[in-house]
This record gives C-alpha cells, sequence and structure tokens, in this order.
C-alpha cells in the first residue's frame, strides 16, 4: 500500500523558511543594498530567485517521489555470474529476507520502520522531507541540499552587505520592521548555513565512496571486524570518484544540477568492485 506523502509539521516549517528567506532576501537586502530597480539590484534578485526555484522544485520532487520499492516478485540469482555479490546475514550466513515485508531484501535495501516497507538503496528517512531517502530520490534530496546551502550562504552575504552601505538610514530604520526582517534573518541564516553545510558535506563524502549513511555506520562495524581478524575490509560498491557520481547524478554531466531524479538501474542491482569475480559480501 502506497504511504501518502501529506505535509507534516516539519515541511511546513521548511516551506515557511523557504518564502521567508527569499522575500527578505529579495525586498529587503537586496533592494536597500541596490535597489531594485537597478542593473545590480535586478541581476542579483534574478539569480537568488533562480536558486531559489531550483531549491523549492528539487524539494517537492523529493518529497514526492517514491524512493524505490522492492518488487513482490523479487527473489535473488545466486548464480548470476553478472551480478556476483550478494549481501547476507550476519549471523547464519542466509540471504537477507524482511519477515515484516515477506521478501527478500535486494543489494542496499533496507527496511524503514516509519514507511513501513523495504526501501531500495534507503540511505535514511528524513523527517523534513516526509519521505524516506532512497535510490529514486537520493539524487535530488542531494542537489536540494545544494541549492538550500548556497541560497543561504547568499542571502548571509547579502544581508551583511546591506547593512554596511548605509549605516544611518539602518539606524534610523532599526527601532522597526526592518529591525525585525534583519534580527530573524540573522538568527535564520546562520545556523541554517552551518547545518546544512555540514549536511552537504557529509553527502559529498557519501557520494564520492558511494556509500549510504547506514552503509557507512555498517562500515565502521564492518572494519573493526575485519582489523580484529587480521583482514582489510573495502566497501564492495565503491568503483572510484568519478564512476560513484555517475551512480548518483547520472551519466549526463550537464544534468547533473538540474532536478530530474535521473538514476541509473532499477535499484535492485548495483555495480561493484568485484563484478569479475564471484563474491559474496556480508554488509549486514
Amino acid at each position: 500500500m502506497k504511504r501518502p506523502h501529506n505535509f507534516s509539521l516539519p515541511v511546513s516549517v521548511v516551506v515557511l523558511s523557504i518564502f521567508y528567506i527569499y522575500f527578505s532576501t529579495v525586498f529587503v537586502f537586496i533592494d536597500r543594498w541596490f535597489g531594485l530597480t537597478s542593473s545590480p539590484g535586478l541581476m542579483n534578485a534574478v539569480v537568488f530567485t533562480a536558486v531559489a526555484v531550483m531549491c523549492v522544485v528539487n524539494y517537492a520532487v523529493a518529497i514526492l517521489t517514491d524512493p524505490g520499492r522492492v518488487p513482490s516478485s523479487y527473489i535473488p540469482d545466486v548464480e548470476d555470474s553478472e551480478h556476483p555479490v550478494h549481501e547476507i546475514k550476519r549471523k547464519g550466513g542466509d540471504l537477507r529476507y524482511c519477515q515484516k515485508c515477506s521478501h527478500y531484501k535486494p543489494p542496499r535495501a533496507h527496511h524503514c520502520r516509519v514507511c513501513r516497507r523495504c526501501v531500495l538503496r534507503m540511505d535514511h528517512h528524513c523527517i523534513w522531507i516526509n519521505n524516506c531517502v532512497g535510490h529514486a530520490n537520493y539524487k535530488v534530496f542531494f542537489i536540494f541540499v545544494l541549492y538550500a546551502v548556497i541560497a543561504c550562504i547568499y542571502s548571509l552575504v547579502l544581508l551583511v552587505g546591506s547593512l554596511t552601505v548605509d549605516p544611518q538610514k539602518y539606524e534610523q530604520q532599526s527601532d522597526g520592521f526592518y529591525r525585525t526582517i534583519y534580527v530573524i534573518s540573522g538568527l535564520l541564516l546562520i545556523p541554517l548555513s552551518v547545518a546544512l553545510g555540514v549536511l552537504l558535506g557529509w553527502h559529498v563524502y557519501l557520494v564520492l565512496q558511494n556509500k549510504t549513511t547506514i552503509e557507512y555506520h555498517e562500515g565502521v562495524r564492518a572494519m573493526w571486524l575485519a582489523e580484529k581478524g587480521g583482514s582489510v575490509y573495502k566497501h564492495p560498491y565503491n568503483i572510484g570518484a568519478y564512476e560513484n557520481l555517475i551512480m548518483v547524478l547520472g551519466p549526463n554531466v550537464f544534468c547533473w544540477f538540474c532536478p530530474g531524479a535521473i538514476h541509473v538501474g532499477s535499484g535492485l542491482h548495483f555495480r561493484t568492485a568485484f563484478d569479475s569475480k564471484t563474491v559474496t559480501s556480508t554488509l549486514q
């Protein structure tokens, strides 16, 4: 049964924040610094509007796109020479099977307790989009965070710049509407820029390693067990930085930053560093 994508309180907070930042940036910061009728003001307004539109579009797509569900007919083929890597349980060595969904789990799929189903290439469940981040919507989630960071830093620069142009004018208006706008914007933009910047940096690392958040934490444990046993653990889906980028953002470089949910494959199989070998990898 498909989970409805309804607006939640966190989603409402994000939407209101986006609109607040947009209107305060364009109609307060840019207008006071350059004037909206001037060439620099118009140029900055157009550029910031374009960034804001891309941010909103990617956010909407991330919310509305199903992250990927496991077909009810899916059965892993252990004799498939083209996809030799099969994830098995840590205990017992059996193929991964979801008791709640009553079907086998493809590689990199995990059961989400919130969505109550298995999600293909699940990264995490995000309350801010009221949806799981998985195979089909990871790209748009990643691009949304990128545009959000750009928008926040851009807005913060315009905020600071608008304060330094005419200090006397600011002092005259500081007791009223404008002072409230500046205080709220500063309290909102500074922590947002830091938090989103850290989140973007984290996912850039994951993309370059071709890992999900879940796989990172599993890899830490696997690395510890491997070192304890005197061997070296290698993430099987790391096929090189550029190839890893293609796996997430798509083969067309010119479409990497577009809102289309472009992804490679069905989400049931993934290229690995061991495609030329017959390997069974324990990842969970």
